[in-house]
């Protein structure tokens, strides 16, 4: 095995300012200890509270999507990983990042949602959020990112981005990026 260059990643972490990150299976009680970590990080570095309310939602919409769409999708636990990154940027605002495996059609429509998003102004998010809150819920339907998505454009200052990188074997890995 080849082994790791800790130097290396955290000089790479500390030039691209990522505070906290993660990469491996998912489960419920590690997003609430990274949770966790995440407040008490946030509170050391004396985020505004409105701030931190929003990175720490942003952070658990995407996170509890992954493992929704994941278990939705029967993935196997590697499949099921996930690699979550919160940054700062050069403005001082909060990056919050994560990516997963998606099967290809998926994650092209979930692109396609979020450049939809990226064209809409703050009035007409919060139109689509109300709209999609008020859509009856079909009993035992896949729920999907739909209102999750929305909420996190919301509540960024800046257009969700996305991409995609499609895998050989039917797959994509979908990264989704919210500024904050």
């Amino acid at each position: 095995m080849e082994s790791l260059d800790l130097l290396a990643m955290r000089e790479a972490y500390n030039r691209q300012r990522v505070m906290l990150c993660f990469n491996g299976p998912i489960s419920r009680s590690l997003i609430e200890e990274i949770g966790t970590a995440l407040r008490n990080y946030l509170q050391a570095d004396q985020a505004k509270p409105s701030a931190a309310m929003d990175v720490f939602g942003v952070y658990i919409e995407m996170t509890q999507n992954i493992r929704h769409y994941a278990t939705q999708q029967g993935f196997n636990e590697q499949d099921a990983s996930a690699t979550v990154a919160i940054a700062r940027d050069e403005d001082n605002h909060y990056v919050v990042s994560s990516g997963n495996l998606v099967m290809l059609e998926d994650g092209r429509k979930l692109v396609a949602f979020v450049e939809t998003l990226a064209s809409m102004d703050k009035a007409q998010l919060k139109a689509a959020y109300k709209e999609q809150l008020r859509k009856p819920r079909t009993e035992g339907a896949a729920s999907g990112a739909g209102l999750g998505l929305l909420d996190i454009a919301r509540k960024s200052s800046a257009c969700l981005r996305a991409s995609l990188h499609e895998q050989t074997d039917g797959k994509a890995f979908f990264s989704l990026s919210a500024v904050i």
